[in-house]
C-alpha cells in the first residue's frame, strides 16, 4: 500500500510527536530512582561492590575514601538476600530513604544473618540522577 505524497509530511509529523512524548515519559525522577535503587540493590546482591561505589555520592566518597583492605573486606561474604522492607520519597526535596534487610553468609564459616541498612539518596539537579549518600552497607555491624 503506498501512501499518497501529501500525508507523508502529516505522518512524520505525528511519529516525531509520538517520539518525543515517549522520550519524556522515560526520564522523570521518580523512573530515574527507581532504575538507581535497581541498580544498586543488584550490585550488592551480585556481591559488585566496587560497582555500586559508583552510585554513592561523589562527594561522599571524597570524604570517606575506601581502602583496597576495606573492598577486600566484603569478598569474605555472600549475599543471600535483599529485600525492601519500606521506603519515603520526596520528589520536592528531591529525597529518598529506603530501609533494606541484607541477607549476609560469611563465606568461611557458612552462617547466615540478615543485617537493617537505611539507604538515602538525593537528586543531583545538574547531573540529573539521584545518589545514594550512605555509602556501602556496613555488613559487620555491630561485630
Amino acid at each position: 500500500m503506498r501512501l499518497p505524497s501529501k500525508r507523508l509530511p502529516a505522518l512524520a509529523m505525528l511519529l516525531c510527536l509520538l517520539a518525543l512524548a515517549g522520550c519524556a515519559s522515560m526520564g522523570t525522577q521518580g523512573d530515574l530512582l527507581e532504575r538507581n535503587q535497581y541498580a544498586w540493590s543488584g550490585a550488592i546482591r551480585w556481591g559488585d561492590f566496587e560497582g555500586a561505589l559508583n552510585l554513592v555520592d561523589p562527594e561522599y566518597r571524597q570524604e570517606h575514601p575506601i581502602t583496597p583492605l576495606e573492598l577486600r573486606r566484603y569478598e569474605q561474604v555472600q549475599i543471600s538476600s535483599y529485600r525492601d522492607v519500606g521506603s519515603h520519597n520526596d520528589a520536592a526535596a528531591g529525597t529518598a530513604m529506603r530501609d533494606v534487610e541484607i541477607g549476609v553468609v560469611n563465606r568461611h564459616t557458612q552462617t547466615e544473618r540478615a543485617v537493617r541498612y537505611r539507604e538515602r539518596w538525593r537528586w543531583d539537579e545538574q547531573a540529573q540522577t539521584w545518589w545514594l549518600t550512605t555509602g556501602l552497607p556496613d555488613l559487620w555491624d555491630g561485630e
